[in-house]
């Protein structure tokens, strides 16, 4: 999509940055991975992402299917445990890519913006937050895993 190798292309991403939770006033290091697959029979592409809070023993797990891909234009899930299942709708340029939900009902938010850098990575940025006040605020920057690194 748009040249962009993050989502659409099969690989494994790498990342790092700092979560800010409002309700603990800390900002929080942390470090994922993300492992995207090739695009399927249907047109989904299926990606899981593992993140590492400094300080938390416990690995969250994210997983996301996209689909409906049609020009710059996406559809995407995201499961995990905490909120079980979501469906937002992503947008894709030559330079960045981004996402959002919202259910109302529930009273949950969130946006994810990728923006692609001259080395082929992405600075990042996301928030979410909930009717009862609770937000979160990640920053930080991913990169292509290749062969030849841990």
């Amino acid at each position: 999509m748009l040249g962009h190798h993050f989502l659409f292309k099969p690989g494994i991403w790498l990342g790092e940055g700092t979560i800010n939770l409002n309700m603990v006033n800390e900002e929080l290091g942390f470090v994922t991975r993300w492992h995207i697959g090739y695009i399927d029979n249907y047109g989904t592409i299926e990606a899981v992402q593992e993140i590492e809070i400094k300080g938390l023993s416990e690995t969250m797990h994210n997983e996301f299917l996209l689909s409906n891909i049609d020009g710059n234009k996406f559809e995407i899930e995201l499961e995990n445990q905490s909120m079980g299942k979501v469906i937002g709708k992503g947008l894709a340029t030559d330079k960045t890519l981004a996402w959002e939900f919202r259910l109302n009902d529930l009273g949950f938010e969130g946006m994810e913006f990728y923006e692609l850098q001259p080395d082929g990575g992405y600075k990042m940025h996301a928030e979410y937050s909930t009717t009862d006040d609770f937000r979160t605020k990640i920053q930080g920057r991913i990169w292509q895993k290749f062969e030849e690194e841990k």
